[in-house]
């Protein structure tokens, strides 16, 4: 059943175009009065692309001769490339072409049924998707349709606050199940750390002992020696009395003092030995502690992996070239961020094949294209000793390729794949915290490794990096 679509404020029928001839199939022709064109809105983003996918998939529905010249190669596109490639040119037909619109609008509501219906109307249904209400409401032009559309954008600013708080929240629950993983990593050590202090300090306390024992030790030889110099004295006086009588006697008393000073000296050098063994004990115990966080370092410490994240990847969702052997491994269009990126530790750099060359190199045959595109891939990963990935879609894959220089692996995506997809699949089987750099004009391969924390850049910095290298 054809659904009647309401005037817009321009001729319908064929006068837009200059003539008078009816419009093909069963859609009613409208007389309105004609009245000064109000210009168009700005459509909020998603409201825009649901209309050039609507728009996309009715195309194909239209006779030939109903399609716009400038839409007649577009129609012919595949589906999923026909409202990505064409979105410009079906936008820009649908604002200055009311005749085209209605001609789509009129297929659009009959997909639509029930909700084209109260859109017609100017109902919007409760349960109804704001953005496919305005979508329909853009198409078909019922009264009070630039209201739909307003309350469309205005339901997509506050999904997307929505959102953002959303992420905040995760955000903020991330950083606290950190703090609080770190505060028990701190206990743990805190603890580890006072059980090393009381052995530390219990070893402390015995050598406090041996030195109290020891200086008592001294103290008892000193005052020996004090004695005994004493003694010294009374005899050297009783000497000086009686030199002649006494000469027996100063030889005894000169032989104990002799004696008592050879005790002495053996108490100074213990005491010396002594401060030696507490250095000693001090000197092992720092040593020992030392050893041990080296052998825990060894013991921690994992092998180089001898294989990479995007190997494994390549080896299940894509296929390499052929005949080749095994390789070894600001602005976002500005070469110099490029460079920054390229220069951060284990950086792995990939490239979405096809957008580049067809982009920089595209008056060259494919074959041309592949080949100054590895080149240069291969220039960058000997200046920066970086990993670089090249992936091109599969359906355009030929075999014999040269090998490909060192640290550059060429890949070709399979069969009901795209290269975006296969791209995508490499970033997640990445290592959170890994600096990937994506290159690619592809918006929707850009935002969709952005959301894996990879960094995307246009195809025009490789191609200006390129030129340098």
């Amino acid at each position: 059943m054809s659904v009647p679509v309401p005037p817009d404020g321009r001729p319908a029928g064929g006068a837009a175009h200059g003539g008078s001839e009816p419009v093909s199939g069963d859609m009613p022709t409208y007389d309105p009065p004609i009245e000064a064109p109000e210009p168009e809105p700005a459509l909020p983003e998603p409201v825009r692309q649901r209309v050039i996918a609507l728009t996309a998939a009715a195309l194909p529905t239209l006779p030939a001769d109903e399609v716009p010249p400038v839409l007649r190669r577009v129609a012919k596109f595949a589906p999923n490339r026909r409202a990505r490639h064409g979105g410009p040119m079906i936008a820009t037909q649908l604002a200055g072409d009311p005749l085209f619109r209605q001609r789509i609008t009129s297929r659009v509501l009959d997909e639509a049924g029930d909700l084209g219906a109260a859109v017609i109307e100017g109902i919007c249904p409760a349960a109804a998707d704001p953005v496919e209400v305005a979508a329909l409401a853009y198409l078909a032009r019922p009264e009070g349709w630039r209201d739909l559309v307003s309350a469309a954008g205005e339901a997509v600013r506050a999904e997307a606050d929505s959102a953002a708080v959303a992420v905040l929240l995760r955000d903020a629950e991330h950083r606290a199940t950190r703090a609080e993983h770190d505060r028990a990593v701190a206990k743990v050590e805190a603890e580890k750390l006072r059980d090393e202090l009381a052995r530390v300090r219990e070893e402390l306390g015995q050598v406090r002992d041996e030195a109290r024992k020891a200086a008592r030790v001294l103290r008892e030889t000193q005052a020996r020696e004090r004695k005994a110099t004493e003694m010294l004295a009374t005899e050297r006086g009783r000497a000086t009395r009686a030199t002649a009588d006494h000469d027996a006697e100063l030889r005894r008393i000169r032989a104990k003092l002799a004696e008592a000073e050879a005790v002495a000296g053996n108490a100074r050098h213990t005491a010396k030995e002594a401060r030696a063994v507490d250095d000693a004990r001090l000197w092992l115990l720092l040593e020992t502690i030392g050893q041990a966080a080296v052998g825990l370092r060894r013991e921690l410490a994992l092998d180089p992996a001898e294989r990479r994240p995007a190997d494994f990847v390549a080896d299940t969702y894509a296929d390499r070239p052929e005949e080749v052997s095994s390789t070894r491994a600001l602005d976002a269009d500005d070469p110099a961020r490029l460079d920054q990126l390229l220069a951060l530790p284990r950086a792995h750099l990939m490239v979405d094949g096809y957008n580049v060359t067809k982009r920089g190199f595209g008056e060259m045959s494919l074959e041309q294209q592949r080949k100054r595109l590895i080149t240069g891939l291969g220039g960058i990963a000997a200046q920066t000793g970086d990993e670089v990935t090249v992936v091109f879609d599969g359906a355009e894959r030929v075999h014999g390729l040269p090998p490909a220089p060192r640290n550059v692996r060429v890949l070709f995506s399979r069969k009901g794949e795209t290269a975006d997809e296969l791209i995508r699949r490499l970033v997640r089987a990445e290592p959170s915290g890994r600096p990937i750099v994506v290159v690619s004009s592809d918006r929707e391969v850009a935002d969709g490794v952005r959301r894996h924390g990879a960094y995307p850049l246009g195809a025009d910095a490789l191609l200006r990096r390129l030129s340098r290298v």
